[in-house]
């Protein structure tokens, strides 16, 4: 029996998802079957069988619990360990991850769940879309998705948190939600398109002391030592419903996927829209992944994507360490001065060998991008070390920016032989040219 449930709540908004239940659910009533004709056995006295029967049952038991502490011991560890303190950081000017001592836990899923919860939170990201009303008409109404968190660390004034780029962009407004279901605003620290990164900030002032006492700061593992079919546990806001626990293991190593700058960790934990930037754990509760996609089709079954908290450690530290911005009003917002009529995706950049980024069809004569000296032809891959995969992501950037500000471009240029050459463009932002 196949059957198929196709779900979409739009209070949630999160990705569209399809659940599928396959199964065969039987069910028998009645008795035992008769057993064949024996032939008479000779009667055994009494004590002979309990004897026998005592021996047994010390033989087996003895050996099924030294079983049970032999596989235990060699998936698990028996050691335990527990999160670091939120309050156990470095200064803002330079902030590292926490990383593992290298010891493990109990072999106790709930144990490991339990340990790992005061550092997971839920994002939820508000935004206004532009949508067809009934008549033909285009109007604006207000969007929420969810996603997940992974405190990663705090400076003299925020706590920083780790998640993805796709769960906090387009973002009008950003509300983390702890452990013990307190929420606060959040803004963007920095972003990483390409690798679908971003870190996220919250000033300490607005957290409740209580909370402060019950969050944590997650240990981050080493992803490179994975081996493919050790136990995984993935922990995120699923279908933002609040926090939930899978597990499975760690079906593949090095998978790509189309859109993806990098290597990805495939698991059969289940990934469930939600859970996108909540955490992969290893059997010591280390963060060796950060949730990010899973295939969604009706012929697949347990193909869950994360990215790989070694790959990521080096982009994370350096979004966590740039200066946190907050939105500036639309009139107020500063403009770079360029015109572009396509994006250098992904398979664009492959087939071409070029770099992904915005495209520059045209420069506004008099504009910033002119004075600074951007010609046509060029590719923006990255504004005040942000990377930027498209126009879209160039202008969430720009919202952060006022008419006058100096801003750092990366542009790549057409070179000798085709090859592009990249340099850093300082570009001092004008106002609109409409």
């Amino acid at each position: 029996m196949d059957n198929q449930y196709n779900y979409y709540d739009p209070e949630q908004n999160t990705d569209s998802y399809n659940y599928q239940n396959t199964g065969d659910n039987q069910f028998h009533s009645g008795g035992p079957e008769q057993a064949p004709h024996q032939r008479p056995r000779k009667k055994t006295p009494a004590w002979v069988k309990a004897v026998c029967c005592g021996l047994a049952f010390g033989l087996v038991a003895g050996a099924s619990f030294q079983a049970v502490n032999v596989v235990g011991n060699k998936l698990f560890g028996t050691e335990e360990k527990t999160q670091g303190s939120v309050k156990q950081t470095s200064t803002s000017s330079d902030t590292k991850l926490t990383t593992s001592s290298g010891s493990t836990v109990s072999a106790n899923i709930a144990e490991i769940s339990e340990n790992a919860m005061p550092s997971i939170v839920s994002i939820t990201n508000m935004s206004v879309e532009e949508v067809q009303s009934f008549f033909g008409g285009i109007q604006e109404r207000q969007s929420e998705s969810a996603g997940s968190g992974i405190i990663i660390g705090q400076n003299d004034s925020e706590l920083l948190i780790a998640t993805n780029n796709h769960v906090v962009e387009g973002n009008d407004t950003l509300t983390v939600t702890f452990i013990d279901e307190e929420s606060v605003e959040a803004n963007v620290k920095g972003t990483n398109a390409a690798q679908d990164l971003a870190v996220v900030a919250v000033n300490l002032d607005d957290i409740k002391e209580s909370t402060m006492d019950q969050i944590a700061v997650a240990t981050m593992g080493d992803s490179d030592k994975l081996k493919v079919g050790e136990p995984a546990i993935a922990i995120g806001n699923a279908l933002g419903y609040g926090q939930s626990v899978t597990t499975g293991i760690i079906s593949a190593k090095e998978r790509t996927m189309e859109g993806h700058e990098g290597n990805l960790l495939q698991t059969d934990a289940a990934i469930n829209p939600g859970n996108s930037g909540g955490a992969l754990l290893n059997a010591n509760g280390e963060v060796i992944g950060i949730n990010t996609a899973k295939v969604a089709a009706d012929t697949v079954e347990g193909m869950g994507y994360a990215i790989p908290i070694s790959d990521a450690s080096e982009t994370i530290t350096n979004l966590m360490n740039q200066e946190t911005r907050t939105k500036v009003p639309a009139d107020e917002q500063g403009y770079i001065g360029i015109l572009s009529e396509a994006d250098v995706s992904a398979d664009l950049a492959e087939m071409y060998n070029m770099p992904t980024g915005v495209y520059v069809s045209e420069v506004v004569k008099g504009g910033g991008a002119d004075k600074a000296g951007i010609e046509e032809g060029s590719i923006i891959t990255a504004i005040n070390g942000t990377s930027v995969d498209g126009m879209q992501t160039l202008q969430e950037q720009l919202q952060y920016y006022r008419v006058g500000e100096t801003v750092t471009l990366t542009v790549a240029a057409p070179g000798d032989g085709g090859k592009y050459k990249t340099t850093d463009v300082e570009v001092t932002l004008g106002e609109s040219a409409e």
